[in-house]
């Protein structure tokens, strides 16, 4: 029994494997698509997540056997009448994808199937894509008279360019694996992406948990700002992990050509 066990959800599975956390969004009758209670149980689970030290990494995938997230509940956004109700929806789901982005540890993204709309958006929140080679990934809102609100326009762009990604948003199709791996948009493509997804993040919890920490802030802030600036924020974290317990445990291991024992410290 962990505190994560202690969480009791309707939508959504939050287990703790070792040092892995796995959220498994489960509405499969639904294809998993996200309603309002969905992304607050998340809300929720990312911050349960956050509270125990001895998870170094989240796994985020889909139940069932057909879809990772197929999207936001149309049934939802049918009712929404103006322009405040719609922003403010928009808000919301962005606020739970920038918790994702900004979580201190990796996070990543075992798409087990469709991956649209508030679904890619979800996996373009974590750090890293695993697909099945049957995933289909896509931004279809303008087909519902919409765009990607949260967080697609931007994340996508940024990931992989303007072209492709308005290409993809443009024509609202649906994208498959192999596609998406040329133009980067996953980072594998693998038959059982939640056991890949396992062994990739296996191997990034190996190493220090604050300079997991500081790559990720790195690469964040540095995305926003110019090459100037994003070198400046380089050197200020580098000079910080160089006075961590860690950066002496792991030089020390490396010339005694033994394997460290990072602490996060």
């Amino acid at each position: 029994m962990t505190m994560l066990d202690e969480i009791e959800f309707n939508h959504i599975q939050l287990d703790q494997h070792g040092p892995l956390a796995v959220l498994t969004v489960n509405r499969p009758k639904a294809l998993n698509a996200l309603n309002a209670d969905t992304l607050a149980e998340i809300s929720v689970a990312l911050d349960a997540v956050v509270d125990v030290p001895e998870i170094g990494a989240l796994i985020v995938t889909g139940g069932g056997d057909r879809a990772f997230v197929a999207g936001a509940d149309i049934s939802e956004l049918a009712e929404l009448e103006d322009v405040y109700q719609g922003r403010e929806l928009a808000l919301a789901g962005q606020d739970v994808m920038q918790t994702v982005a900004n979580l201190p540890i990796p996070t990543i993204a075992a798409v087990n199937g469709f991956a649209l709309g508030g679904g890619l958006e979800l996996a373009l929140a974590c750090d890293v894509r695993v697909a099945s080679p049957g995933a289909k990934l896509g931004l279809p809102e303008v087909s519902l008279g919409l765009i990607p609100g949260f967080g697609g326009t931007q994340r996508l762009a940024r990931l992989i360019g303007a072209g492709p990604a308005l290409d993809l948003m443009l024509t609202g199709r649906q994208m498959a694996a192999e596609e998406a791996l040329r133009l980067g948009l996953v980072n594998y493509v693998a038959d059982d992406p939640l056991q890949k997804a396992r062994e990739v993040a296996e191997q990034m919890v190996r190493h220090a948990p604050i300079a997991l920490s500081l790559v990720k802030e790195a690469v964040r802030r540095g995305l926003d700002t110019s090459l100037e600036a994003g070198l400046e924020i380089e050197a200020d974290l580098f000079g910080m992990l160089v006075a961590t317990k860690d950066f002496r445990e792991g030089t020390s291991a490396f010339l005694a050509k033994r394997k460290p024992e990072f602490q996060g410290e």
